[in-house]
């Protein structure tokens, strides 16, 4: 009996977990903030790093630029070879073999050109 009573005071605990945030306005406002937000405001929120490295390669139909980059401090990434997005107009300043210097967006392991230079040597 009492292992039966402590079962359904859990059960009814665990229930009412669901309905009890609903009251919380924090959550609902994080819920609503996050559901509402466009793809396109997500992908500007992602954090920016500078890095600098080698071009390797230029897929211009793909809009995938092949960077061969040392380590990223501020996103705690080794050095390593990569794509990275870039419109074709950043495209058009670099070719294969540039030393480059460039600004770009991560998102996880995606990441996105924000501005992109050959570096003087």
């Amino acid at each position: 009996m009492k292992n039966s009573l402590i079962a359904i005071t859990g059960v009814v605990a665990v229930l009412s977990v669901p309905a009890f945030a609903e009251d919380m306005p924090a959550m609902k406002m994080e819920a609503k903030t996050m559901a509402g937000m466009p793809m396109k405001q997500a992908a500007e929120q992602a954090p920016t790093a500078q890095a600098t490295g080698t071009v390797k390669a230029i897929d211009s139909q793909k809009q995938v630029v092949t960077l061969a980059h040392g380590a990223v401090p501020a996103l705690q990434w080794p050095p390593m070879t990569m794509g990275f997005k870039a419109t074709a107009e950043q495209l058009k300043g670099v070719k294969v073999g540039d030393h480059v210097a460039f600004e770009f967006r991560a998102d996880g392991m995606d990441a996105t050109i924000v501005s992109i230079a050959p570096m003087q040597q």
